[in-house]
């Protein structure tokens, strides 16, 4: 600075010739608490002026008109000054060389402001000059910091120190640089408006991990225990460099869910949510949080965080699944088809996780089980049997649904193995089933006679009727007792079926059913069991005759033949009601036997007492063995009947 002493008398020089009151001070200064400051000063005055009693000035502090008595710095003609600047103030200059430029020492704060200087030449040649000088006393030292400080970008810091003290010379030093990449240091003094001023730039490039870091300049004096420090905090300006959300997560359907998403940026980002395309959510901040509630099925999906500051942008997606049970199948609407035809059959659902699907047919399971939400069930050439109600089942494990649908297979009628004709106690009874969709007609045909039987008709009693897909058809042929020659019945019977899809014609084969064979069997054990009462019942009618005798070696003799007759006859009709009481046990057997067998239709008896019901008894052969003939002991009885004596031998 002291180069300034130099100027000083060629500016003299120049300004001599002007003659005009003018001062040149430096609009600025600076200079450090405790420290000193020079502040360079040189006046003029008009040429025609000569100073009466010498050449003396006044600094003044805050105003320059005396009349407002401000405070007074510098005196030069008395000590008295202002008590904050007492000992404090020395003029450096030579006014009589026109060189005001004074030495404050020790200054502080308060000491800031504008400083005013008044030339005194004697007499009423006085003058204050209105251009001041103005006086910062800075308790710290400047930072010159960017207005931005971005990312990745050379950056420079440069600190400064005032040198306007003679005594003293300042030396900076950069703080807390250890964490920094690569710091480069420069030092330099800058002379401006006669002021001197020392700085020290810092270069490095800033990341954002510098972000709100502090920085430290510190200005010491040697010598002295003067230190004046001064931190900033680094405001590096960046791109988001990262975007955090939560993980990936299921959520069951109808609940709720919160989506965080913060960011790190400077400055705050433009933080939105995205699902898709759409925007569901943004505010400028450091994070964002998405609530969702009644979650459903469509709010599965890929939901995006995006953050954007203006100097760059990034985001990061996580994947929201939503969990559910199966949905009511879709399956086929209930079809007809025709015997043959092959069919595909499609289930689809929709379930989180993916459903098993499973086929039913009536409950019974058909094809395979498919982990997937689309099942297709391929029937080749269908058959009758596969008609019935179809059934897919969609299951995971947070529930089950399904959805049925039948399918009415159609096909030509088939006669049954259950179609025949069996003899029955009216005649012979011919019986078609077959099944068949639609339901079979039934007809039978007599080809002896060349008819059609399909109707109800009182000869043949024709009956039909239908259970489902199932046709039954009956006739019943000749009357009771109705024979041919060689004992059984004569039958040529059709039987004939159709529906839409054909026609069938077959002859019914004659079967003689078990239960009647069961009847043969009872019938002659019947007989045999008759027989043998009459022939016990015979001998013990003898043998009470005997008793009643007395000498079984006397003949026996009739005193009354008619009367005896008359005791026969009526023993006689006892015994056919005895036998006929036989023949009904016999039917009652027989009515068991039908219920245990199960069988419909009527029978006939057979064997020993089938003769007895139909015929009279005409006679009965008895021989008395030892017995002897009596000669007379025949003849007719008053009633006209014959009669023979008989007598014991």
């Amino acid at each position: 600075m002291w180069c300034l002493e130099l100027l000083l008398p060629l500016l003299l020089i120049i300004n001599d010739g002007s003659c005009q009151w003018n001062v040149w001070v430096p609009r600025d200064i600076s200079a450090m608490t405790n420290s000193c400051v020079v502040i360079p000063c040189t006046f003029m005055y008009p040429s025609g002026i000569r100073p009466y009693r010498g050449t003396h000035g006044i600094w003044y502090f805050g105003q320059p008109y005396p009349q407002l008595f401000p405070p007074v710095v510098f005196k030069s003609r008395t000590d008295v000054v202002h008590e904050s600047y007492t000992g404090r103030t020395r003029l450096l200059g030579d006014l009589t060389q026109r060189n005001c430029t004074l030495l404050i020492n020790n200054i502080g704060t308060e000491h800031s402001g504008r400083y005013y200087f008044r030339a005194d030449l004697g007499g009423a040649n006085m003058y204050t000059y209105p251009d001041f000088s103005e006086l910062k006393v800075l308790d710290q030292p400047n930072i010159d910091v960017p207005e931005e400080i971005v990312s990745d970008e050379s950056l420079e810091l440069t600190c400064y120190a005032p040198d306007n003290c003679p005594d003293m010379t300042p030396e900076i030093q950069w703080m807390y640089t250890d964490y920094l990449p690569d710091p480069e240091f420069s030092s330099d003094s800058l002379e401006e408006s006669n002021t001197a001023v020392l700085s020290s730039t810092l270069t490095f490039t800033p990341r954002p991990m510098h972000n709100g870091q502090l920085l430290g300049c510190r200005v010491y004096y040697p010598n002295t225990t003067l230190v004046y420090e001064r931190l900033v905090s680094l405001d590096v300006k960046y791109a988001p460099r990262a975007v955090w959300v939560n993980v990936s997560s299921e959520v069951m359907e109808g609940s709720s869910v919160m989506l965080h998403c913060e960011v790190d940026s400077n400055p705050l980002s433009r933080i939105s949510w995205m699902f898709g395309d759409q925007e569901l959510l943004w505010d400028t901040a450091s994070n964002v949080s998405l609530s969702m509630d009644d979650l459903t099925p469509a709010q599965e999906g890929v939901y995006t965080c995006i953050g954007d500051n203006g100097y760059g942008s990034m985001n990061t997606s996580l994947y929201l699944a939503v969990k559910y049970p199966p949905r009511e199948p879709v399956v086929n609407d209930s079809m007809t088809v025709q015997e043959g035809s092959s069919l595909a059959l499609h289930c689809s659902t929709q379930g989180s996780p993916a459903p098993t699907l499973t086929w039913l047919k009536d409950g019974e399971l058909v094809g395979t089980i498919t982990a997937d939400e689309l099942s297709v069930l391929q029937i080749v050439e269908i058959t009758p049997q596969g008609d019935g109600q179809y059934r897919c089942l969609a299951e995971n494990e947070h529930g089950r649904a399904s959805s049925s649908f039948n399918i009415t297979v159609e096909y030509a009628p088939v006669l049954l193995e259950e179609s025949k004709c069996t003899v029955v106690r009216e005649g012979v009874q011919c019986v078609c089933m077959a099944t068949g969709n639609p339901e079979p007609t039934i007809e039978f045909y007599l080809p002896d006679l060349n008819i059609t039987i399909n109707e109800t008709d009182g000869r043949y009693n024709f009956y039909t009727h239908t259970d489902g897909h199932t046709s039954t058809g009956m006739i019943k042929l000749r009357e009771k007792g109705e024979r041919v020659d060689n004992g059984g019945p004569a039958v040529n019977v059709h039987c004939s079926i159709y529906n839409m899809y054909g026609r069938e014609s077959v002859q019914l084969e004659l079967q003689q059913e078990k239960k009647y064979m069961m009847a043969v069997i009872v019938g002659t054990i019947g007989g045999v069991a008759v027989i043998a009462f009459i022939i016990a019942a015979v001998r013990y009618v003898g043998h009470n005759n005997k008793k009643e005798n007395g000498n079984p070696r006397q003949d026996v003799v009739l005193e009354n033949p008619a009367l005896y007759y008359s005791a026969v006859k009526k023993d006689k009709q006892n015994l056919r009601k005895k036998v006929l009481k036989t023949e009904l046990l016999g039917s009652k057997f027989n009515s068991i036997l039908e219920e245990t067998t199960g069988e419909d239709g009527d029978y006939q008896p057979v064997g020993s007492t089938a003769g007895l019901e139909r015929q009279e008894l005409n006679y009965a052969a008895l021989e008395f063995i030892g017995a002897r003939p009596r000669e007379g002991a025949s003849g007719r009885g008053d009633d006209g009947s014959n009669y023979s004596e008989i007598k014991a031998k």
